[in-house]
């Protein structure tokens, strides 16, 4: 298992087009993936999940991935949070 804490950087937070970046990004990696924001878990893979958890500018969001290709999805989601999703 691989977690890695990220704070959101984008000025509109993680809204629609984000999440989609973020589904596309994970769902054809094998291993389990999930955000984590407090309290609240959603798989990673879930555009509705995603949507819900109400990630705003500057949120810390932990990255959690357990499974054989676990480094790759955690770069690959990390990379797109660095980039503010191509935005800015």
């Amino acid at each position: 298992m691989i977690e890695k804490t990220i704070t959101i950087q984008n000025r509109a937070g993680v809204h629609a087009r984000p999440a989609a970046l973020l589904v596309q990004a994970t769902k054809n990696f094998k291993c389990n993936i999930y955000f984590e924001k407090g309290q609240d878990r959603i798989n990673a893979k879930s555009i509705m999940g995603i949507i819900t958890l109400g990630a705003a500018y500057g949120t810390e969001i932990k990255i959690i991935a357990e499974g054989e290709d676990e480094e790759a999805a955690v770069n690959a989601v990390v990379r797109l949070f660095e980039s503010k999703f191509e935005e800015e």
